[in-house]
């Protein structure tokens, strides 16, 4: 562990312990680093670095403050990372394995706690997307409308930032993009009717499945999309 690392740690073990608490301002940096034994080359570095991961916010001519914590700032990154691995193949299918492993059951939690108000949210993206089957930005946008408020309904924060991160509109529009040219698009939304015909009943079982068979339909054209690409690299390249 090199000495900006132990620095971090050092810093992150303050906020852990309740010392340097959410919202709360860290001492000058000279007093900082004299109090954690360290140069303030080191403890200025530590700073920056656990700005950049949104644990700290330095405000000009304020200081610099322990962030809110909430999962939504500390895994914005995520969503950053997920776009730069769209061109790896392999990464892809990671991805779209590890959505199906946690939105069906993420799906199947939110059958026991969506509000009517809720459902009626999810209700107003699926009519989009029926008026929007041709047009792949519309679909797009409100495809990943959908699934977040069906995430949303969990409650689940960290639930629900993990899980957009994995889906990126990127990928997203791509699959959709794919669906339309194939018109496989009919089949796609009645996938969706029936996630929403099972929350509407608050169904868990069949919230689930509706949901699994979703996403294992999703993976298995992505990744005969990426074999055919594969396959015809230069039949990618003409439509790009």
């Amino acid at each position: 562990m090199s000495l900006t690392d132990k620095a971090i740690a050092q810093i992150r073990e303050l906020i852990r312990s309740g010392a340097l608490p959410p919202g709360s301002k860290l001492p000058p940096e000279p007093e900082l680093a004299a109090q954690l034994g360290l140069s303030r080359n080191l403890a200025r570095e530590a700073v920056k670095a656990l700005a950049v991961g949104r644990v700290l916010e330095v405000r000009r001519g304020d200081g610099t403050y322990v962030t809110s914590l909430q999962p939504s700032l500390l895994l914005e990154g995520l969503g950053g990372a997920v776009e730069l691995l769209q061109g790896d193949s392999t990464a892809l299918q990671d991805l779209m394995e590890t959505r199906r492993l946690l939105e069906p059951v993420a799906t199947a939690l939110a059958a026991t706690r969506i509000t009517d108000q809720q459902l009626a949210e999810v209700e107003r993206h699926l009519d989009a997307m029926r008026e929007a089957r041709d047009d792949v930005e519309r679909l797009n946008a409100h495809d990943a409308a959908f699934h977040r408020a069906v995430i949303s309904a969990t409650g689940n924060e960290t639930l629900l930032t993990l899980l957009e991160s994995i889906s990126g509109r990127t990928l997203r529009a791509r699959i959709w993009r794919g669906l339309v040219d194939t018109r496989a698009s009919d089949r796609t939304l009645a996938e969706h009717e029936a996630i929403f015909r099972a929350l509407s009943v608050r169904d868990t079982s069949l919230s689930q499945a509706a949901a699994l068979l979703h996403v294992s339909n999703t993976e298995q054209w992505l990744k005969a999309h990426l074999r055919s690409e594969q396959a015809h690299p230069w039949a990618m390249t003409a439509q790009e």
